[in-house]
């Protein structure tokens, strides 16, 4: 019986153009992959797929200091956190990740993570108590929807950006404890969450602010600390996750907060304390990728990106000016997140295909990821690209809106 349902929910899936593939990749992560082909061959593929903004994931010094701290450490941590696995490039990089972070929140402390999503779990369950209410952006990431349905408190979810509705539902609330949760960049759209304005409800309904920066974390703000920093914020009210495997290059995550915040984390997250911890070399490598992002080399990177992107949209839009029956639309995004939003399914998918006949990899993006339709080429750029690459993609784009593909 187990098997026929799920042959039948694999069917649907597949019939609504739904059907996700992994794909093999033979090469490092960098602009141009080599991908492992049905017949056993390969092909190299230009790629604006990956969350690796600032090209950090081969970076030549970071990949010696991998090799560094495995010499010195191993390749395992052994056990977790709480047991023998903190050794002291864990300690290491959490005291450098609170430095970090210490413009934005006064007195701040670190705790790294294997993941996002175990990191975002942690706080809502931990800190979502009985007494406790959660508010959250309706376009929040995956893993602030389930750590907001794990735990104990209600969430109440508000219309995507809309601060005057958080308003309101924040002071209908009698809730002992207030949690404000968002996406500072959303993932699918690129678009930057309204942080000021949220902050200031935070301090007027005494709430604290939850700030998901992920997609941000690295490339947004003084120094690459972020959407804290981009927006000029400082609270001790702000509770900040960034994640360690997008635009830092390597792997895992963090929540940096004040000490009390961190502290409950360690005594009571589950998804911290039952875990092994990340090997130390991982830890090694991202201290000196954090010493990497402060650097002038990570500032020229972000420089770099910023002048791809402006370059991109004024490319796409001239593209959609000159084509208007393609029907696309190029989502309001200042960051490397760049959707271009073309409607169905099956469209997204036969966009994707004929890219990829043409050398380029950019990834369909189809529901539930994103609202039913508005399936989207999800297009990111990385400062690895160059503005050739740039010129590429948008020449394949305009002939593929010239032809009308797909029909």
């Amino acid at each position: 019986m187990l098997l026929a349902h799920l042959n039948h929910r694999l069917r649907e899936r597949r019939q609504a153009a739904l059907w996700r593939r992994r794909r093999v990749v033979r090469s490092p992560c960098t602009p141009t992959q080599r991908l492992a082909d049905a017949a056993g061959g390969e092909r190299a593929l230009l790629g604006f797929c990956s969350n690796d903004y600032l090209g950090f994931a081969s970076h030549a010094g970071l990949v010696a200091a991998l090799v560094e701290g495995a010499q010195r450490w191993g390749v395992g941590s052994g056990a977790s956190h709480l047991v023998s696995g903190h050794s002291e490039a864990h300690d290491t990089l959490e005291a450098a990740l609170a430095a970090f972070l210490a413009p934005c929140i006064p007195d701040a402390a670190a705790l790294s993570f294997c993941s996002g999503y175990m990191a975002n779990v942690a706080l809502l369950t931990t800190l979502g108590e009985g007494r406790a209410a959660i508010f959250a952006d309706r376009l929040n990431h995956a893993s602030l929807i389930d750590g907001g349905l794990l735990a104990a408190a209600k969430m109440r979810r508000y219309p995507h950006g809309r601060v005057d509705r958080l308003e309101a539902l924040l002071a209908d609330c009698e809730a002992d404890i207030k949690l404000i949760v968002t996406d500072a960049v959303f993932s699918m759209d690129g678009d930057i969450a309204p942080l000021p304005e949220l902050l200031a409800l935070a301090e007027r309904h005494d709430a604290w602010l939850i700030v998901d920066d992920a997609h941000g974390f690295g490339v947004l703000g003084e120094g690459g600390r972020g959407a804290l920093s981009h927006f000029g914020l400082r609270s001790e009210r702000l509770i900040y996750m960034g994640t360690l495997g997008k635009a830092a290059g390597v792997s895992g995550a963090f929540v940096a907060a004040h000490p009390l915040v961190i502290e409950a984390l360690v005594q009571g997250a589950r998804s911290y304390i039952y875990t092994t911890a990340t090997p130390p070399a991982l830890a090694h490598v991202l201290h000196a990728s954090l010493q990497l992002l402060g650097s002038e080399e990570g500032a020229a990177r972000r420089r770099h990106l910023g002048g791809l992107i402006d370059a991109l949209r004024t490319r796409l839009t001239q593209i959609i000016a000159l084509h208007p029956g393609c029907g696309w639309r190029l989502a309001p995004s200042t960051t490397a997140i760049q959707p271009l939003i073309v409607g169905d399914n099956a469209t997204a998918l036969a966009l994707a295909a004929r890219l990829e006949q043409l050398g380029l990899w950019v990834p369909a993006i189809r529901p539930p990821t994103v609202p039913v339709g508005s399936a989207r080429l999800r297009i990111t750029l990385s400062a690895a690209h160059s503005l050739a690459d740039v010129d590429r993609l948008c020449a394949a784009l305009a002939q593929l809106a010239a032809e009308g593909v797909p029909a």
